[in-house]
């Protein structure tokens, strides 16, 4: 039995949605820790692309238990349509929700987008998905949870409460109008709780029980560790825990439970939204990146901002989260670029550091040191494909010696390596559920 967790290890969008997809066919349970529908992960195979952003990548194995956990809000509508198209191509998904996550209403949504219009500056660059309100309602005990959400009384009680807290704070504080009516609110969901009925319980238990009875068990994270909302750059991230120590109170299972962390690198840095990102490139090589790579936002279409590899950074998440293992994504893509940079240090005020400071003013006058190494050829899908049937020994020296410098300046070996899309464009060096 293995419990492993998958988690991003710089600003999100490293590719973890393939890793899972992957992982997932040798493990019996999948649960998503974190988040909402704010995220995105993409999975291709069969020659098909799927953009989930509340569903469990694992859900294309049939019979394949996935839960989405108590660490993460849902938007019900999102979370339908996600069903309705997967099930319409055959994968009807074996979904728990766990009855304690929390619910994404329209107040939240409406005013995501007011309060970071409010911040200026300061806004965090969210994707007006109501996530960062909805965590707030959490915090402070006054959301609304599957639970609530399955008995009317105290749906349409609770509704009752926010409409009017909520209303009156769009009006008041920020001059604007909400558009729904309290009614239009609850017919709406309470028609979504009977949809989803089926599908809530005690996500905690199940996985659990899935431990106990020596089930594989794979954790499956949002986003990346650096944008989390305890140990990222603040408040240039997301609301919830994206890291390891989130695998265990988004999905319910103690900490000593977990026997392997992933962190997923992708082979250079790329990220949404705002806040500095010391090595971000403003050239041609950042476009020629992001247009071989198809690096925009998966869930807001925004063009990701595209950089070196920042080691100093990846050590800190590997402090963080405990990584065991690495994923290295995205080879294919950074091929045909050379010489390939590597920040290994900065210079923080005239002084070499090679710790991530804490507060974003500081990180944003940190200058990358850089070392660097020879690119590799750019090869055609064919060919890094039948590298993947040959394995690890077949990669090229100059990509290999790229991956190895990286792992050991960490101290954590590599486990898998992706050259392409599907999961057959992938080579797994340690497979985690191996007997």
């Amino acid at each position: 039995m293995v419990v492993a967790a998958v988690v991003g290890a710089q600003w999100g969008d490293e590719g973890k949605g393939k890793i899972v997809d992957l992982l997932a066919e040798k493990a019996d349970v999948t649960v998503r820790f974190n988040g909402g529908d704010n995220a995105g992960h993409t999975v291709k195979f069969q020659d098909k692309t799927y953009k989930l952003h509340q569903m469990p990548s694992g859900a294309f194995y049939p019979g394949k238990k996935v839960i989405i956990g108590c660490g993460c809000v849902v938007n019900p509508k999102t979370l339908l349509e996600e069903i309705g198209i997967i099930s319409n191509d055959g994968y009807a998904p074996n979904l728990i929700i766990d009855s304690r996550a929390h619910v994404v209403l329209p107040y939240h949504i409406a005013l995501d987008g007011m309060e970071e219009s409010k911040k200026g500056s300061r806004a965090a660059g969210t994707t007006k998905k109501g996530i960062g309100p909805c965590y707030s309602d959490k915090a402070a005990r006054f959301g609304i949870r599957f639970a609530d959400m399955l008995d009317k009384k105290i749906l349409e009680e609770k509704i009752h409460t926010m409409h009017e807290i909520k209303t009156k704070t769009i009006e008041q504080v920020y001059g604007q109008k909400f558009a729904q009516g309290e009614d239009d609110v609850f017919e709406a969901y309470s028609g979504y709780a009977d949809e989803l009925a089926k599908y809530v319980a005690d996500g905690c238990a199940a996985v659990n029980d899935a431990v106990n009875a020596k089930k594989n068990v794979l954790l499956e994270g949002a986003q990346g560790a650096l944008l989390g909302i305890d140990q990222g750059l603040y408040p240039y991230g997301t609301s919830s825990n994206p890291t390891s120590g989130g695998a265990s109170t988004g999905s319910g299972l103690a900490p000593n439970k977990l026997n392997e962390v992933i962190g997923i690198v992708k082979a250079y840095v790329s990220r949404v939204g705002s806040g500095p990102l010391p090595t971000e490139l403003m050239d041609g090589t950042a476009q020629k990146i992001r247009d071989k790579g198809g690096e925009y936002g998966t869930t807001t279409g925004r063009p990701r901002r595209i950089g070196w590899l920042d080691v100093v950074a990846l050590k800190y998440a590997h402090e963080t989260n405990g990584f065991t293992g690495l994923a290295f994504t995205r080879i294919d893509t950074f091929a045909g670029v050379s010489p390939v940079k590597f920040c290994v240090a900065y210079e923080l005020d005239g002084k070499k550091t090679t710790r991530m400071p804490v507060s974003a003013e500081e990180l944003a006058r940190c200058k990358p040191i850089y070392e660097e190494m020879p690119g590799w050829k750019d090869l055609k899908p064919a060919e890094w494909r039948r590298i993947c049937v040959r394995g690890y020994f077949a990669v090229p020296d100059e990509p290999k010696n790229y991956m190895k410098r990286v792992s050991e300046y960490l101290g954590v070996p590599i486990y898998i390596v992706s050259v392409g899309p599907g999961r057959e464009d992938t080579i797994v060096i340690k497979d985690v559920f191996a007997k």
